[in-house]
């Protein structure tokens, strides 16, 4: 009697086929190369790979257009989109302008009948006129010339057979409508003569109701050629006619620096305050408010009388003998605008490590000037943490040919700061990671032309992730050194720490300006809330450098920047870990697009939380005074909305 094959209904009497031929492995396999593909295959593969790029390079296209619609649309039509917004985004909010209903999921219907439009003559001369939608461009004239944010929703309207082609007409009209309302203004900047042109330009400032908002304290920087070399103040009276006019605008105080390289220029621990105690008495005869800015760091810039503002003279002496002092690149160049962060508990400094050197500093003013504070003349005090007063390396250099949007360089590479590096590789058990990469190109590279930069390069490795992690963590604990105590020497003041805005090649994956600037923020990782945790020990107040409407992104830009998109994740950021935010201009405000961005920033209209800017400042020399074509009725509305 046959058996049953187990697995099947085949005769057993049958031989059974031959077991499949299996492919050699290990050693065997290496003995017996693969065959190289054809031609043919070949060129599909690199036809593959033009065509992946094409698709890479269209994607790129097609995100610009979109970021520019949606800069569009939040600039002049002040619509309630998230910072990473897609076009169900931007449909979502024209439907609901227009008075339609849009739930979560997408359902969308006519929740009531439009409202009637305005009458078109109550825009006098801001008539403009579009041959597809009439309708849109009367509601964007109430938008040019600042309608209440109440009844910009009922203004902003359409029928129901409104096209896609007609919701492109949008932004058109209402540019070419700012064109006509703002470009023939007047060259007269007098209070007291100003034209229908100039009224209708400072009212476009506040293009919503800013009664009843919360009070932002308004500051405008000081030149810096107040005081000379010699820590003298070198032209009392032209101190008084500049805050006199800073008075006249309603601007709650001024921002003034105290340099280091100033007060202690000559010997250590010998501090010179004469100039800044008269400065300070002349502000105080206004009633303005001061915060004081603790710069430890050099200036390039002149002040008056071509005084170049450097580190102490004694400083420059040692590093005739030990340029370790310095944060040096891979070159070898030094850079010797600041101290590096190596020698914070080096004893470098005649007997003294740079946080004594800093902590000695920090309680001298406080001990000259504890009157002053207690009395709240003195505000805040903002110390200065790095380069140029902010919170970073000193990756992009100018004097070493750094130009923009150049990725910069590490900052590493001083005898102090390798020994550092070494006793960390040395721990984590790796020796050999104790050295900086070599692949991460020159201070005018482009991210893509970087072995560690590149999408997918060495920045992602085991290696990379380790010297990141080390070069941003040098950071935070100079964070907190310094500012553990600056708790200690002003005893309750208020104290402001400065972040830098790095926001070129923000939207490539790995942030490469700001990997070479300390902070550790591709798109996998998020690298400032290690640095608010440790400001919020502190309970420090945060300040954020605002750029102007030119700064946004544009067409075919390739630097990939998005200054927006980085103010957004600082400031949100910021706030979660329950710190105060305030916001530095980076450039003069010139213009009404600038203010009214600033307006935004300070007062976020949606914000379900109320989040609000502790205050605003001027960090570029005073717009009121230096900047003669400026509409000061422009500058008076901007003050009046801050303080609400």
């Amino acid at each position: 009697m046959a058996t049953k094959h187990p697995h099947g209904d085949a005769d057993p009497s049958t031989s059974p086929p031959p077991p499949p031929s299996r492919r050699p492995r290990g050693f065997a396999s290496a003995s017996t190369p693969a065959a190289p593909p054809p031609p043919g295959r070949r060129r599909g593969e690199r036809e593959r790979e033009r065509e992946k790029e094409r698709t890479k390079l269209r994607e790129r296209q097609r995100r610009a257009i979109t970021s520019r619609m949606l800069a569009g649309l939040r600039q002049h039509g002040n619509f309630p989109l998230p910072a990473r917004a897609d076009m169900n985004d931007v449909l979502a909010a024209l439907a609901r302008a227009a008075g339609w209903t849009v739930h979560p999921d997408g359902t969308t219907f006519l929740s009531s009948p439009p409202p009637p439009l305005p009458s078109p003559a109550q825009f006098g001369a801001f008539q403009a006129t579009s041959l597809e939608t009439p309708v849109f461009t009367n509601s964007l004239n109430s938008y040019a010339i600042g309608t209440p944010l109440d009844s910009q929703a009922s203004a902003l309207q359409t029928d129901d057979s409104l096209s896609p082609s007609s919701l492109d007409s949008v932004v058109v009209a209402e540019q070419s409508i700012k064109n006509e309302s703002y470009g023939n203004s007047s060259s007269a900047n007098s209070l007291n003569c100003m034209g229908s042109d100039q009224l209708l330009r400072a009212s476009a400032v506040c293009a919503g109701d800013f009664t009843k908002t919360p009070y932002i304290p308004v500051y405008a920087s000081l030149s810096m050629g107040i005081i000379n070399c010699y820590c003298q103040l070198v032209d009392p009276e032209a101190v008084r006619a500049e805050l006199r006019h800073l008075k006249s605008l309603n601007v709650d105080g001024v921002v003034v620096d105290c340099w280091w390289g100033i007060v202690e220029a000559w010997t250590p621990q010998k501090y010179e305050w004469s100039g800044y105690r008269d400065l300070f008495g002349i502000i105080k005869e206004f009633k303005l408010k001061v915060q004081v800015v603790l710069s430890f760091h050099g200036s390039g810039e002149c002040g008056s009388g071509g005084v170049l503002i450097a580190l102490p003279r004694w400083v420059l002496e040692i590093a005739q003998e030990n340029q370790d002092i310095f944060f040096t690149d891979r070159e070898g160049r030094r850079n010797t605008e600041c101290l590096s962060w190596g020698i914070d508990k080096e004893r470098v400094l005649r007997g003294r490590t740079g946080i004594e050197v800093y902590f000695d500093f920090m309680r001298s003013f406080h001990m000259e000037f504890r009157s002053l504070s207690e009395e709240g003349l003195i505000s805040a005090i903002e110390v200065g943490l790095g380069a140029s007063g902010e919170l970073r390396y000193p990756s992009c250099p100018e004097k070493m040919g750094w130009r923009y949007p150049g990725i910069g360089e590490f900052q590493c590479y001083d005898r102090y700061m390798q020994k550092n590096l070494r006793q960390s590789a040395l721990a984590r058990g790796h020796l050999f990671w104790a050295r900086g990469p070599d692949n991460a190109g020159y201070y005018n590279s482009r991210s893509h032309e970087t072995g560690f930069f590149c999408d997918g390069g060495d920045y992602d490795s085991y290696y990379g992730r380790f010297f990141l992690n080390w070069y941003s963590g040098i950071l935070i604990d100079h964070v907190d050194q310094v500012l553990s105590l600056a708790t200690l020497a002003f005893d309750g003041a208020a104290i402001v720490v400065k972040i830098p805005s790095i926001y070129w090649w923000y939207r490539t994956a790995s942030h490469a300006a700001e990997l070479t600037a300390g902070f550790y923020n591709p798109t996998n990782r998020d690298g400032y809330s290690p640095v608010f945790r440790m400001l919020k020990k502190h309970s420090i107040i945060l300040k954020v450098v605002c750029y102007g409407p030119e700064f946004t992104v544009q067409e075919n830009d390739e630097a990939f920047a998005d200054p927006e998109g980085l103010t957004w994740q600082v400031m949100n950021a910021a706030w979660d870990h329950g710190l105060s935010v305030s916001v530095e201009s980076a450039l003069p405000c010139l213009d009404v697009d600038m203010y009214s961005r600033i307006l935004d920033t300070a007062k976020p209209r949606n914000d379900p939380d109320r989040h609000h800017l502790s205050f605003f400042a001027y960090r570029q020399r005073t717009p009121f005074l230096l900047q003669r074509d400026v509409c000061f009725s422009e500058l008076e509305t901007f003050v009046k909305c801050m303080h609400g």
